[in-house]
């Protein structure tokens, strides 16, 4: 690593964003030669001359941003659009050409995008036509409830346009209703049993392990659109985790903390449903958590505890090119690592703000818009109301977390420690169902594929349609549901995506007919929860899910 670009998290300027700043200005700055401005801002003068002269053939194409007719029809509204178009396009060629470190040009190519997205003419009253037309429409009330939602936005949300309407979803009320109970609970996490919907049910249970950096209630939405409610319909043991919420006395909490805290879940689970060994489901962060437990528990001889395990969106070798390779910038590390150290924990606002510039038209600029300059209220969706309800990460937790992501150390045996002891992917033998999703900003599918090459059993790939969260809330009864199964995984994930044919419905169809063979025999379904042990403590969804 080059120390003399590191920022020194014991002697950091105090402010950490104006460090980050300049290490990506030179970034950029080494990326725009003078060749390459000089050509790409003579191409931009011919096609702004051509656009003022009317003969521009520059297309809007499918950008809802200018769908309004006035885009088109509008001699002024059709130039001002092209004009931003040809401006995105010298932006696109000053990068499209570079090579090198594919890091780097994720950094870059972030800047590039987050650039274009604020610039867009579409973002102010002036010179976007549907807003102008809806203002007059509606007398100007229009623009009186967009700034009444803009200072609402300011003093309570951040000043960051509010991405649904929260008052219209209710934990407990509307969301996560399948029926349970808490049956284990430590200062970490409560485990939720679900109640049987079967006669009979798979001997061997599934634990869920969810991310801690949202709730676990993504997997139990609305009715008909709840993964538990449909694993409950096919005859699984449904067991969840429901992380608490930390606060800063828990600052030093980290991945040691919680892989404990998850072998404790693991027992009770297991003693409620009178098996020797489980299954195991890890999401996203889940899965590293997962991960990190499994290799733990090998180095100790209790591996045997787990039965096959599953991975959904879940990226442990990140050597591949992902948007989230932003952040591995040394500057941006230490300042995120001395931040969450100073106050205890990331405040999970920040971070779920953080992932919303990754994709700036669709996850700021598109509220921006409909909020403040069309006036109208936040929009009604349960998976926005679940994106908005945030946790916080301890600085423990999210220190261990960036550590593995500067030194992609999940691919290097013995490159990290679990409670003093070396973890190493290639000694987790199970079976393993490992899922990744083709539109995935996150976590790319070819990042989630290399999992197959790290674990050290046979595993089983399927790529689903959709991105990071809506390929995970994707019922069968999705009409455009699509997924991809295909060969058995080799070092090549493009070679295996050639291979692959594509299946219409859900990936939790082919989850499930994979665990079928993994889960035992059935038996009758149990109509108590919790055991004698472990007794149900309280209905579903909990205490924790609440904090």
């Amino acid at each position: 690593m080059n120390n003399k670009h590191k920022l020194d998290v014991s002697q950091a300027d105090s402010d950490p964003t104006k460090a980050a700043a300049q290490n990506l200005a030179g970034l950029i700055s080494h990326y725009l030669n003078f060749t390459m401005l000089r050509q790409q801002g003579l191409q931009l003068a011919k096609e702004e001359f051509k656009i003022l002269k009317g003969e521009s053939e520059l297309q809007f194409g499918r950008d809802p941003r200018f769908s309004d007719e006035s885009w088109h029809n509008n001699k002024v509204f059709n130039r001002l659009g092209q004009s931003y178009l040809a401006f995105c396009q010298a932006v696109d060629g000053l990068l499209e050409n570079e090579t090198g470190n594919w890091l780097d040009q994720e950094r870059v190519k972030f800047t590039a995008e987050l650039v274009k997205a604020t610039l867009s003419p579409s973002n102010l009253i002036l010179s976007n036509p549907a807003a102008l037309k809806h203002a007059k429409n509606t007398r100007g009330k229009s623009l009186v409830r967009g700034l009444r939602n803009f200072f609402d936005d300011l003093k309570n949300n951040g000043g960051v346009p509010s991405s649904v309407d929260r008052s219209a979803y209710e934990v407990g009320g509307n969301l996560a209703l399948s029926k349970g109970a808490v049956i284990y609970r430590n200062e970490h996490l409560e485990v939720i049993q679900y109640q049987a919907q079967t006669p009979q049910v798979y001997r061997i249970p599934v634990l869920m392990m969810t991310p801690q950096i949202n709730r676990y209630y993504f997997l139990d939405l609305a009715p008909g659109r709840s993964m538990v409610e449909y694993m409950l319909s096919q005859g699984y043991q449904v067991f969840m985790v429901s992380w608490r919420n930390p606060t800063a006395k828990d600052s030093a909490w980290n991945l040691g903390n919680y892989c404990h805290a998850l072998s404790g879940a693991i027992d009770a689970v297991a003693q409620i449903c009178g098996v020797k060994k489980i299954n195991t489901f890890g999401f996203c962060a889940g899965g590293i958590t997962m991960s990190a437990l499994l290799s733990y528990m090998q180095s100790k001889n209790k591996a045997h505890k787990i039965n096959a395990i599953s991975y959904a969106v879940t990226l442990l070798d990140f050597s591949k090119p992902a948007m989230i390779g932003i952040f591995r910038a040394d500057t941006l590390l230490s300042a995120a690592k001395m931040l969450s150290r100073k106050k205890g924990v990331l405040d999970g606002k920040v971070l779920s703000n953080m992932f919303s510039l990754l994709r700036p038209n669709d996850l700021v600029f598109n509220y921006w818009v409909n909020n403040y300059l069309m006036g109208n209220p936040p929009p009604n969706f349960d998976i926005l109301a679940w994106n908005a309800d945030s946790t916080d990460l301890p600085a423990g937790l999210h220190d261990d977390f960036l550590s593995i992501l500067e030194s992609n150390a999940l691919v290097r045996g013995g490159a990290f420690s679990v409670l003093d002891t070396p973890l190493d992917m290639a000694t987790v033998t199970q079976d393993a169902f490992v899922l990744g999703a083709v539109n995935d900003h996150l976590t790319p599918w070819t990042g989630c594929y290399q999992t197959t090459q790290l674990l050290g059993g046979n595993c089983e790939f399927v790529l689903s349609s959709a991105g990071h969260i809506a390929a995970l809330v994707n019922p069968p009864s999705n009409p455009k549901s699509q997924y991809w199964t295909g060969p058995t995984p080799g070092p090549d994930a493009d070679a295996w995506r050639a291979a692959a044919h594509p299946n219409t419905g859900s990936w939790w169809e082919a989850w499930a007919q994979w665990a079928s063979s993994r889960s035992g025999d059935k038996r009758r379904a149990k109509t108590s929860l919790g055991s004698k042990k472990y007794p149900a403590l309280e209905a579903a969804p909990g205490k924790y899910v609440f904090e």
